[in-house]
């Protein structure tokens, strides 16, 4: 961003695009006060205002005083504001003439129309938050459950931050130290930077990123959904199964094997978590081209699945997993469906028997919420989500690693200082230390206009 533009005042509607009760236009900027105050007349004027509170007035303009709307206005004062800049936001009536209008106003009072992002972009560049407090902010606005939600905040809250804070200072503790033993590199005696003690930061670092790392796997699923694939024979009721689960007729229902030949896939939020579900061919042994297709579809599905439904026909059931390779570490919940036409059928421990057709489907839906419970549980522990974050870390992590093997080694000071360094590079572009202009602009371009 250039210093033009640092410098200017801007202005965007912060509430959904439309119609409605009301809307808020968000002002920020050296003059946002200065500019709402000559359109916005009320008992007193703005600049006379105290910080935090609101004033009911209209918004006028031109000699004759044409009235736009009756408005609620807050004001906030810089540093102690969401942009670290002077706020003000007008609520006003929702209709999209007066929302149109109050804009044009504002740019020709004097200020710019804001670019996606632009405030949370003026709150990190002035020191109200870091880039993954940023990030979680665009994170709980697109939040769709309980779950996003709660690790957006989480997030947001500075559960990041605190964490590589903690790494990054001990980190640069002794980056400095090694650094100041190159100054002295004429004195080969001096040792300013304990390798014992390094070895054992090291240790520590590794353990720690390692598990952020790890973490990633649970904080994708939550964000894009746990995958769900339902698999078996031909006719054993899938496509009734996904049906039956989300409530609606999404996937073709036939007695004609092979009419499913291709991976159907829908979500759905069940306690608070997303859940993917991916309707498959039925798995037979089939001379049709198409169909086989469809079939090794299902094979890459189940392999790519988090939770594998095993659905069997009660009446003349089929196991089918023996046709699907590296499924241990995958979650297995065995259903017997059509249970309705065997009277007294009872399931054993390790299954549950259902009839799709009728709607029979809580104690799936109840197992699933208690499996997200039992391994996305994110509440004591910090959860990586965000793609660019993990892609840091393992490279903060490939640099730690080497920094270890140095030590092993023996190696210079000089090699032990650059391998460090690009551990702190790594950690530097998650928090935003160390973070080039185009890669802000990536990331800002992604928020709606008015946040």
């Amino acid at each position: 961003m250039d210093t033009l533009k640092k410098m200017s005042t801007i202005c965007a509607i912060s509430t959904p695009y439309g119609s409605g009760g009301i809307a808020v236009i968000r002002i920020s900027g050296k003059s946002a006060i200065a500019i709402v105050d000559s359109i916005f007349h009320a008992k007193k004027t703005l600049s006379e205002a105290a910080p935090y509170t609101v004033h009911y007035g209209e918004i006028t303009q031109g000699s004759e005083q044409e009235i736009l709307d009756q408005v609620l206005v807050s004001v906030f004062r810089a540093p102690h504001s969401f942009t670290g800049e002077d706020v003000v936001e007008i609520a006003c009536h929702g209709s999209m003439y007066i929302q149109q209008t109050l804009l044009q106003w504002l740019v020709d009072a004097g200020c710019r129309l804001a670019q996606a992002g632009e405030f949370t972009q003026r709150a990190f560049l002035n020191g109200k938050m870091d880039l993954t407090e940023a990030e979680a902010v665009a994170d709980l606005i697109a939040a769709q459950t309980k779950a996003e939600k709660d690790l957006a905040l989480a997030q947001l809250r500075g559960g990041i931050s605190n964490e590589l804070a903690i790494l990054r200072e001990r980190l640069l503790t002794f980056t400095s130290l090694i650094e100041l033993e190159l100054d002295f590199a004429d004195h080969e005696e001096l040792e300013f930077a304990d390798r014992t003690q390094l070895n054992y930061l090291a240790e520590e670092i590794n353990t720690t990123i390692s598990t952020l790392v790890a973490s990633f796997k649970t904080g994708n699923a939550i964000k894009q959904g746990i995958p769900v694939a339902i698999i078996g024979a031909p006719n054993v009721g899938k496509s009734t199964l996904l049906n039956a689960l989300l409530g609606e007729e999404r996937a073709i229902v036939s007695d004609i094997q092979g009419t499913t030949r291709d991976t159907v896939e829908e979500t759905l939020v069940l306690g608070g978590m997303l859940f993917r579900f991916i309707d498959t061919a039925g798995m037979r042994q089939t001379d049709d081209t198409i169909e086989s297709l469809g079939i090794e579809r299902s094979r890459q599905a189940a392999q790519r699945a988090t939770v594998i439904i095993h659905l069997q026909d009660a009446t003349q059931p089929v196991n089918i997993l023996s046709q699907i390779e590296d499924i241990q570490d995958k979650t297995v919940i065995h259903i017997y469906n059509k249970v309705d036409l065997i009277p007294g059928f009872v399931a054993d421990e390790n299954s549950i028997g259902i009839s799709a057709k009728h709607g029979e489907v809580e104690a799936i839906k109840q197992q699933l919420v208690t499996l997200a419970a039992e391994q996305y549980d994110t509440r004591n522990a910090v959860t990586i989500s965000n793609t660019r974050h993990y892609e840091a870390l393992v490279r903060a992590l490939e640099a730690i690693k080497r920094v270890q093997d140095g030590l092993q080694m023996q190696i210079s000071g000089e090699f032990l200082s650059m391998d460090l360094q690009d551990c702190l590079a790594a950690l530097g572009e998650i928090t935003g230390h160390i973070t080039s202009q185009e890669v802000l602009n990536n990331i800002f371009s992604k928020f709606c206009i008015g946040k």
